[in-house]
């Protein structure tokens, strides 16, 4: 493992720890000019959103309706009612993206499946960096806020449903992450600066519980007056 990777999975309570838990539960809200752009309301409201720490799987409820809720793998997105009666579901999700551009609308199950990867990937942050088949190795460092932030430049295995396989996740001095630069490749291949910050400890674990994801030009700055998506976490339980 890299020794970088090492020591940011000591800061947020140890790879340990984490696999000692079955689910993560948190509230979620969100919002952005983004949504609009893909025919979706721009603010949402306080939502319940689970996640398997053991596996890409992410539940959301309620979802588009009040007795609604959602389902996502990799493989599959389901949305049904609280009596578990089917309403919408897409199979190979990933597929149905093709010649999606960056302003294309998108329908209920298409924003499921973006919202199941998302949300997974960034409550399993940095712990999904040791998951078989992810390689991380340290970059050139990169000096953003008065900080030198140390720099892993990740490429995930295509199991793992994300919002591109190549990534860079920098982190500060304290080892906790600062910022994720990705390709939105279901929106055009955007390119996409997230920050992350107030980091809040549970059961051990470290969490950050907002988020502000920008654009980013092509020297990888981020454009801050291009706020794309906000989203804030609150009410983290682990079980």
């Amino acid at each position: 493992m890299d020794d970088l990777l090492s020591n940011v999975l000591d800061a947020y309570g140890g790879l340990d720890r984490w696999n000692a838990f079955n689910e993560l539960a948190v509230k979620s809200a969100t919002g952005g000019p983004f949504w609009a752009s893909k025919g979706i309301p721009e603010n949402h409201g306080w939502g319940n959103v689970t996640i398997r720490t053991a596996q890409e799987w992410t539940s959301i409820s309620p979802y588009d309706a009040p007795d609604h809720r959602m389902t996502f793998t990799p493989e599959r997105v389901v949305i049904e009612d609280f009596d578990h009666r089917l309403v919408q579901e897409l199979s190979d999700p990933r597929a149905a993206f093709a010649g999606y551009g960056e302003h294309a609308y998108w329908d209920i199950p298409r924003r499921a499946y973006f919202n199941g990867y998302a949300l997974w990937t960034y409550l399993a942050t940095p712990f999904l960096l040791a998951l078989p088949g992810v390689q991380a190795q340290e970059a050139a460092p990169w000096y953003e806020d008065g900080e030198v932030w140390r720099v892993l430049q990740v490429v995930l295995p295509d199991s793992l449903a994300s919002h591109s396989s190549e990534q860079r996740f920098y982190f500060g001095p304290d080892y906790l992450l600062r910022r994720q630069d990705y390709h939105l490749d279901v929106s055009g291949k955007a390119r996409v600066a997230h920050y992350v910050s107030d980091h809040a400890e549970v059961q051990g674990l470290r969490f950050p519980t907002r988020r502000h994801a920008y654009a980013r030009g092509v020297d990888d700055e981020p454009d801050r007056n291009r706020l794309l998506v906000w989203i804030r976490f609150t009410d983290f339980r682990l079980r």
